[in-house]
């Protein structure tokens, strides 16, 4: 496994690569590894000749600057991870490798898509991960790119940079993982402490029960169902809960009229801000 700092070496690398007919798998991560970050190297390694990881925690997609010094930092174990899953190459900027000063800023449309959920509550946020996730493209110049779908609206955003920027790029869109208790895998788990951990829990325990309700009761039942849900325990404090349609992550009236409704949710687990989702249709 190669590791490089540099964006010329990693681009020197990517087209003698390239020049040898190797297609490209490529896998964008803030680091703090986990088994959902190698489920994406594994789907990766079966699709592509050649797999790219990059490590990059991107201070333009924080817009609370604690959250960004908290954010947890492993690079050690990170590289430990991605070398025994068979990470071919690994990018590992400095901040200001990937933002050096007196560049210009890039401007970027995605519609309503960054103004709901996620981008009300962390305005600026999808701005900085559209920022570095182009910035990323043009250094790696992937055939396929592989993301989650925890991070359900990122994903959507991701996918309409591409369809503007990238066409010559495949988004692939891969299953949440989830530990034994079904709380969806994030860097910030680690972060919990043991009573906090245990009642997260309870946040996709409750998504999956919407999901068995859906044609028991009406949107806004399902609204007051998991604020009482959540609000259960002294632990968590919903932040939002919202059913949408996954392509355009507009507000729906009812769930039967759509084929892609999808629950979002986000919860403060003691300190730590938690997101998750289920689509209510497959």
């Amino acid at each position: 496994m190669k590791v490089f700092s540099k964006i010329n070496q990693v681009k020197s690398e990517i087209i003698g690569l390239k020049t040898a007919g190797n297609s490209i798998g490529f896998v964008p991560t803030m680091g703090a590894l986990h088994q959902g970050h190698i489920s994406l190297i594994e789907k990766a390694k079966l699709a592509n000749d050649v797999v790219v990881c990059s490590i990059f925690v991107n201070p333009a997609q924080f817009n609370d600057k604690s959250d960004l010094l908290k954010y947890p930092r492993t690079l050690e174990k990170d590289l430990e991870m991605l070398e025994s899953a068979g990470t071919d190459l690994v990018f590992t900027p400095e901040t200001t490798e990937i933002y050096p000063d007196g560049e210009a800023e890039e401007k970027f449309d995605f519609g309503n898509l960054d103004k709901v959920m996620e981008g009300a509550h962390r305005p600026g946020h999808f701005r900085g991960v559209a920022k570095v996730v182009a910035k990323l493209f043009r250094i790696v110049t992937p055939d396929k790119a592989y993301f989650g779908e925890k991070d359900f609206q990122q994903l959507v955003i991701i996918k309409k940079l591409e369809e503007k920027l990238f066409p010559e790029i495949q988004i692939i869109a891969c299953p949440t993982v989830r530990e034994e208790d079904g709380l969806a895998i994030s860097s910030r788990n680690i972060l919990l402490d043991m009573q906090t951990r245990e009642a997260a829990a309870l946040i996709s325990k409750t998504l999956f029960q919407v999901k068995e309700l859906k044609n028991k009761m009406s949107i806004n039942e399902l609204k007051t169902f998991v604020e009482k849900k959540i609000s259960s325990s002294r632990f968590l404090e919903l932040g939002y809960f919202e059913i949408v349609d996954e392509s355009t992550l507009q507000p729906l009236t009812e769930i039967m009229k759509t084929k892609s409704a999808r629950a979002f949710i986000a919860v403060k687990a003691g300190a730590i801000r938690l997101i998750d989702n289920v689509s209510l249709n497959s």
